[in-house]
This record gives structure tokens, sequence and C-alpha cells, in this order.
């Protein structure tokens, strides 16, 4: 039975995501404004960065383009993210409200509903903005590119979103605990997204060994980064450490599964 639910997600997600779709496009001139009101506000980012580096050459070890290299991949993975399953933030209102309870009767895993709840395709600016930067940022930085290298890049893409992915699933676990705990998760996200566009090194060694290992946010586009671009990693590690983004991905995935699984077990209807 969990074998069948599973193959049926993807197309119970793909209904509930067009379904929103067709709402955001029934006013097609608001949605217009909207998405590039989302593309501006998130490339006010990198205009901080083009900022800094009118009185700078290199930052942290990284020159301009490799500075767009760093910003593209750190907004191109919470984009995608963000698009697929950051609605799974608005948990915590849904159980407030009772509108849990209604989920967990409908043929549809309450997981799915929850990633796909007010789909939101305006979401689609950061991406977009981050694709045109990154695009920047690898004509500009003159790495000898092979098929092998934009594979790499590719799967550093979607393991970057993955571990995005699994952070909003655990800060989505966690409100079953906390219910008004959203903040605590955009911390994570957002936060997230704020510290890996710029290069590791500038913090300390302590920021750099906890997201490394204990939220591994390194992984998401700075390893690669290092990597792709044959520069040394932090903390003595192995140069070829960007390598291992996807198992993370994998771990975290797997962290986030049991840790939703858990939170789903651990709820109690509000009896509304």
């Amino acid at each position: 039975m969990g074998e069948i639910s599973l193959r049926k997600a993807p197309g119970q997600y793909w209904m509930l995501v067009l379904m929103w779709i067709r709402s955001s496009l029934a006013y097609p001139a608001s949605f217009v404004l909207m998405l590039i009101g989302s593309a501006l506000i998130t490339v006010t980012d990198f205009v901080a960065v083009l900022i800094m580096f009118s009185h700078l050459e290199s930052f942290g070890g990284f020159g301009l383009g490799e500075m767009a290299l760093l910003y593209g991949t750190a907004s191109m993975t919470l984009g995608i993210a963000d698009l697929i399953t950051g609605s799974i933030e608005r948990i915590g209102q849904r159980i407030r409200s009772g509108d849990l309870d209604v989920w967990l009767v409908r043929p549809v895993p309450a997981f799915v509903q929850a990633i796909a709840d007010n789909f939101a395709l305006r979401r689609l600016g950061r991406p977009l903005q981050a694709g045109l930067i990154l695009g920047l940022g690898i004509g500009a930085v003159g790495i000898d590119w092979t098929v092998l290298k934009v594979v790499f890049l590719v799967v550093s893409l979607l393991s970057g979103a993955v571990i995005f992915g699994a952070i909003f699933v655990l800060g989505g676990a966690f409100q079953f605990v906390s219910i008004d705990s959203a903040e605590v998760t955009n911390s994570f996200t957002y936060g997230g997204q704020q510290l890996t566009q710029y290069p590791l090194a500038i913090f300390g060694k302590e920021i750099v060994r906890a997201v490394t290992f204990v939220v591994p946010l390194a992984f998401v586009n700075y390893y690669p980064v290092l990597y792709l671009l044959g520069k040394p990693a932090p903390l003595g590690l192995p140069s070829w450490i960007g390598l291992l983004a996807p198992v993370v991905a994998a771990v975290m995935t797997g962290i986030a599964a049991l840790a939703w699984r858990g939170g789903l077990r651990r709820y109690r209807s509000t009896g509304s």
C-alpha cells in the first residue's frame, strides 16, 4: 500500500500544484508584477556584492566572477527548494486551524498536501534571477568545462536543492512539537542562503565546522564550487569533499523523512 502511495505521490502533487497555478494565473497582470517583484527583491543581495567589489579585487579568496558563481548556486538551490517544498512552513497554521485533520482523511498523503499547500508560482522569481547571475558567473570564471564538470554542476545544484528541501521538511516536522516555530526554519533556509552566498572562509572555524558537520549547508554549494574552481577546502578537509554533496543530500532526506513521520505520529487532533 505504501509503495502504491509513493508511486502516486508525484501525480497527486502535480494535480494540486496545477490547481494553485490556475488560481495564480486568473489575474495575469498581478502575477507578472509579483514575479518581477520577487526577482528584484532577491537580486538586491548581489547588488551589494557588486558595490563591495567596486572597492575590492577579491573577497575571501574569491573574485567577482567566482562570487557570482557562489551567489548563483546558493540562490538557485534555495529557489528550487522553496518553490517545491517551501509551503510546508505553513504546517503550524494548519495544525492550529484543524485543517490537518482534514488532510489526514483525504486519499492524498499529508506530506504531499503540505508541500503543495498554496503553491506560489511567483517564487520562480528567485531561481530565474539566480540562473541569470549563475550564467554570468560561469562565463566569467574561466573554468575549463568538460562534460563531467557540467554534469557535476547540475548534480550539485540538485543536491543543494534537496538539502534545503530537507531542512524545510525538518522545520515542518518540528512544528508538530512547537507550532509557532516557522522562523526557526527560516534562519536555516533563507538565512542559510545568505550565509552560503559568501565564501565560508570569511567566517570563524567554528561556524565552518557547524555548517559542515551539524547543519551541512556547506554542501549546498560551497564545497562543490571549491571543487569546480580547484580551490582547497577549509579545516584540512580533502579538496574532493564537494563530491559528497549527493551523499549528504540522501542522508538529509532520510533524516527529514523520519522526522516527518515522527511528527505525524505525535500529532493529536485539535478536536475542532
